[in-house]
């Protein structure tokens, strides 16, 4: 039967043409038959083109150095050192009207580690990435998600009340492997890794790490003395409970007075954007107020907890607190490991968001160079991970702010402040410092987002939530792991697990679609149409061979003397590559089908499928011309004109 439609189609060697068949209808059916397309193999290419074409996409997907073609020499020159050292790019033409508008500069968060370390974090890291970075928006410096996994994995094995030293050490070697991922992520190109902190995770994973933030607060905010140094929620709140004697009405009402001000600030920048500067300011705000208020009343002697002496001066060199201990190396290179890539993930996402709005581009890799040499260089001089906030940044872009200049003016504020204006400190209460933190992470909580991936897709959802609960109730390294965890099973689900789908015709057309999402779509009969949308490859050939043959069961037994299935057509427009095993599946099937009197016809092949399937045939034969088709439509029409005219 194969050879004889090669009589109208194509003959035996896949050529067109061959033997004429008498008779108006047949020739007319003939002249219908002769605009069949043939499906096409892709140009030929050696190995190391291929190859050269997979690293390129895989690595260099947006062509970095294609501005560099064709440049002269020197000018080439120029041009790396300004890709390698984007300050140089926008220096030289740096104005008086362009610092006015980078004037509009941010606060820098306390972190959980003592407070000097949080504001030495805000010197130095800014004036490393205003040489280093891409991005004009991104505001550098301490994040509340970085401090909590860091100190939450470091206090696993040091106190950092018995053993400050030890605890800070630790830190900054954590700070140091951060770095070194980060930069080695940007280095090697390998920025894809943190796309698999899905939207899903990184939404519940922010919501359970606000949350514990918060609880954390509850120390400062009731001025309970004995806390828990656990991150859960039934311990925090257990220790809530159990010291309720410990409990102090000075701190509390002025935990209540510093919150509420400082969310009706918040509130009032989000409802009315023009006025950005009315929560910017209010942080500060409320540290003067407060300080003032201890000082002038005494407070520290009733009951309100204060900062206490801070040193002034600079970040000290701290490259000799790096510690290497065998004993301690597997906790600081799995800190380093995931807030290195949390706050990675959070950094290249803000610089990314603020850079669309402005329609420019962000080098993510190139970002990520930035952020880990800024992480490698503050580890050396006492900071801790810092990384683009989105709270900050968002300061920055309100307030007008055109080039990564304003991380110069905040790292000279915070200088002038660790320089002059320490002393001023010494009476700012703690709780102040937790209402503040409580407020900025406050905004981590999206529910709108909650709510958006409820109705788009409820197994994103399902992560979301694993996240949430994961971080509350476990801990926060143990949720996102469990968060990533589900989001890798899910796109290991839909490799093993294809999608794949009946197609009938839309009458009047030649367009076949999918009979479950188009009403009006008929089946063809005679054929069994089917469709795959991923790659073939040897983790999901035993799912489609089963698949497929229990299709064709169906269909066998469920059809009539008129609608006997003849032929299956496999449809791999959406099939992107496939395997050794791939191919040998088709091959299988083919034979399969075979035996059971049907034929296996295959529709628009792509060229990486197309490709093998030749090879295939250059070894066996197996798939001749006139089993495919470049569409459906010439599949059908063909092949239905070939059963009729072979038909008794």
């Amino acid at each position: 039967m194969v050879g004889m439609r090669g009589a109208y189609g194509y003959n035996d060697n896949g050529n067109e043409g061959g033997v004429v068949v008498g008779g108006g209808e047949a020739e007319a059916e003939i002249a219908a038959m002769a605009v069949l397309h043939k499906v096409a193999a892709p140009p030929a290419q050696s190995t190391a083109s291929k190859l050269k074409a997979r690293v390129k996409e895989t690595f260099f997907p947006d062509d970095p150095f294609r501005g560099f073609k064709g440049k002269p020499l020197t000018t080439k020159w120029v041009m790396a050192v300004q890709y390698l050292f984007p300050i140089l790019d926008w220096v030289p033409s740096y104005s008086f009207s362009l610092f006015k508008s980078d004037l509009g500069i941010s606060y820098a968060k306390l972190a959980s580690l003592p407070p000097i370390i949080g504001l030495y974090s805000s010197f130095v890291p800014p004036m490393v990435y205003a040489v280093l970075g891409s991005s004009r928006d991104l505001a550098v410096g301490p994040v509340s998600i970085a401090s909590l996994i860091m100190g939450s994995m470091l206090r696993q094995a040091v106190s950092p009340a018995a053993e400050p030293l030890l605890f800070l050490q630790l830190a900054f070697t954590s700070t140091f492997f951060a770095g070194l991922v980060q930069a080695s992520l940007g280095i090697l190109r390998l920025g894809f890794i943190i796309d698999f902190l899905s939207k899903a995770t990184l939404v519940g994973f922010m919501a359970g790490a606000a949350i514990i933030v918060s609880l954390q607060q509850l120390k400062a905010l009731l001025g309970i003395v004995h806390f828990t140094t656990e991150m859960g929620l039934v311990p925090v709140m257990a220790s809530v409970i159990h010291h309720t004697k410990e409990w102090s009405w000075q701190t509390i009402l002025m935990a209540v007075c510093f919150l509420v001000l400082l969310l009706t600030a918040r509130h009032v920048s989000m409802k009315w954007p023009k006025l950005f500067w009315v929560s910017a300011c209010a942080p500060l705000a409320c540290v003067i107020v407060s300080t003032l208020l201890v000082f002038l009343f005494k407070a520290q002697k009733h009951g309100i907890s204060i900062i206490g002496q801070l040193k002034c001066g600079l970040n000290r060199p701290s490259w000799d607190k790096l510690l290497f201990d065998p004993q301690y190396l597997g906790l600081t290179v799995k800190t380093g490991l995931v807030t290195g890539i949390i706050s990675l993930t959070e950094g290249v996402a803000v610089g990314r968001t603020f850079a669309s709005l402005k329609d420019y581009q962000v080098d993510g890799n190139k970002e990520m160079m930035a952020i880990g040499l800024m992480n490698i260089v503050g580890s050396c001089t006492s900071c801790y991970v810092t990384t683009g906030a989105f709270s900050r940044s968002a300061v920055n872009h309100n307030a007008g702010c055109k080039t990564a200049m304003s991380n110069v003016i905040m790292a000279l504020t915070v200088m002038v402040t660790l320089l002059f204006l320490m002393p001023l400190f010494v009476y700012t209460p703690n709780v102040v410092l937790g209402a503040i933190i409580i407020a900025a992470v406050i905004g981590l909580i999206d529910l709108p987002a909650v709510y958006n991936i409820w109705k788009m897709d409820k197994m994103d959802f399902l992560v979301c939530l694993c996240a949430f609960a994961g971080v509350i109730f476990i801990s926060v390294q143990q949720g996102l792991a469990i968060a990533v965890g589900i989001s890798i099973f899910r796109v290991l689900l839909q490799i093993t697990r294809p999608k794949m789908m009946i197609q009938g015709n839309i009458k009047g057309t030649d367009i076949y679609r999918n009979l479950h999402q188009y009403k009006d779509a008929q089946r063809v009969p005679g054929f069994l149409i089917l469709t795959v949308e991923a790659p073939i490859n040897f983790a999901n050939t035993n799912y489609l061979n089963e698949r497929i043959k229990r299709w064709i069961e169906e269909e066998s037994s469920a059809g009539t003397k008129q609608s006997e299935l003849h032929f299956v057509i496999l449809d791999l427009s959406a099939v992107p590559a496939i395997d050794t095993s791939g191919i040998s599946f088709l091959i299988d099937l083919k034979k399969s089908t075979e035996k059971h009197g049907l034929e296996l016809i295959l529709v628009n092949p792509t060229g990486e499928v197309m490709e093998k399937i030749q090879r295939a045939n250059d070894a066996h034969g197996h798939f001749k011309s006139d089993s495919l088709y470049l569409t459906t439509g010439e599949a059908v029409a063909s092949l239905s004109t070939f059963s009729k005219m072979t038909a008794p």
